[in-house]
């Protein structure tokens, strides 16, 4: 596919697929467990609520039964990811140490989604909370809230996501746990290249931007899972153009909601739309839910630890093309074998 296929990408706009109650879900996920935080004065601990939370965004397209299987391990998932990034914030220095562990994960996420078959699939959601969280300056004791307010927040999502057997208790059936096929997974053509792909990837633009001395490397990081996602090549292109024009666009949404600092609950209402217009598009257009993405993530960072506007924005911008650029470079020197030889 040359880089025609990939523009028209950009311009793809998908089915609705019942996006409306992904949204309400998560929304009332996001909701409910920040808003609680922000009453009891302890939005420093909003970061590890939040990535609990992203646990209703699992199995959107699954069957009542199927999707409470897959929420489950994505649950768990999370919350380990969060436990570990809380951990690793205890150690010195440890911007250094973030960027190899989180490359691992990487890693290790993307043959846990293949071996689950998750979707939405890929290791971005554990990436993303275990630096976010390992960022996050803690104490010993703070690594138990962490672990605790995350698994609350990740079992609160599996109830929200699952109140429609309340209407029909008649249908209610026990959670289909999925069984991991973890040697189907790396069997698969190219898989072991691919985990290959996300330690490169991450482990070197997670490397340029803590030298840099950038604020948030893990945006680096997190742009780079976002462009080795996707079936194929094509798919993994496109997903990074997306993501570097919706976040330049998503800059500019974001710059007034900055500007304009809501705290407290006003700035988990800001929270809770953005997240419900995120997923309203998301499986449409990955780059329109950009414009909703990029706010929704630095509220949440302002949220828990406010900063000054201005950089706040260029480090958002400048780490995403960082990322994505190393991604797409990744993949490019590093083709899969199948597509050699059919090239060949």
């Amino acid at each position: 596919m040359g880089t025609r296929g990939v523009a028209a990408g950009l311009l793809r706009w998908g089915p609705h697929g019942g996006a409306h109650r992904v949204a309400l879900r998560a929304g009332l996920s996001v909701l409910v467990p920040l808003l609680v935080l922000v009453l009891l004065g302890r939005v420093e601990w909003t970061p590890y609520a939040a990535f609990g939370a992203f646990t209703s965004l699992y199995g959107r397209n699954d069957a009542r039964p199927q999707r409470a299987g897959m929420q489950v391990v994505a649950g768990v998932a999370l919350t380990i990811a969060v436990t570990l990034g809380a951990l690793v914030s205890l150690a010195p220095d440890s911007r250094w140490l973030v960027v190899p562990l989180g490359a691992l994960l990487a890693a290790a996420g993307s043959l846990t989604s293949d071996a689950y078959r998750w979707h939405p699939p890929g290791p971005l959601f554990l990436v993303f909370a275990f630096t976010v969280c390992a960022m996050v300056p803690t104490t010993p004791t703070t690594v138990l809230v962490a672990a605790a307010v995350s698994s609350a927040s990740a079992l609160f999502s599996l109830a929200v996501s699952h109140v429609g057997v309340l209407r029909r208790r008649g249908e209610w059936q026990r959670p289909d746990l999925p069984a991991p096929t973890f040697s189907e997974a790396l069997e698969v053509p190219g898989a072991r290249t691919h985990l290959l792909r996300h330690v490169v990837a991450l482990g070197v633009s997670g490397a340029i931007a803590t030298a840099l001395g950038w604020e948030h490397p893990y945006w680096a990081m997190v742009a780079a899972v976002v462009v080795l996602s996707g079936p194929d090549l094509a798919s993994r292109l496109t997903r990074g153009l997306h993501r570097v024009v919706g976040t330049a666009l998503g800059v500019a949404v974001a710059a007034p909601i900055l500007l304009w600092s809501p705290r407290g609950a006003w700035a988990v209402l800001v929270i809770v739309v953005l997240q419900v217009l995120t997923e309203l598009v998301v499986g449409r257009n990955y780059a329109v839910a950009l414009l909703f993405i990029t706010p929704l993530a630095l509220m949440m960072g302002q949220l828990a630890h406010a900063a000054p506007v201005g950089p706040l924005l260029r480090d958002r911008l400048f780490e995403t093309v960082l990322g994505a650029l190393i991604g797409a470079a990744v993949l490019l020197l590093t083709p899969d074998r199948a597509r050699q030889r059919a090239d060949g």
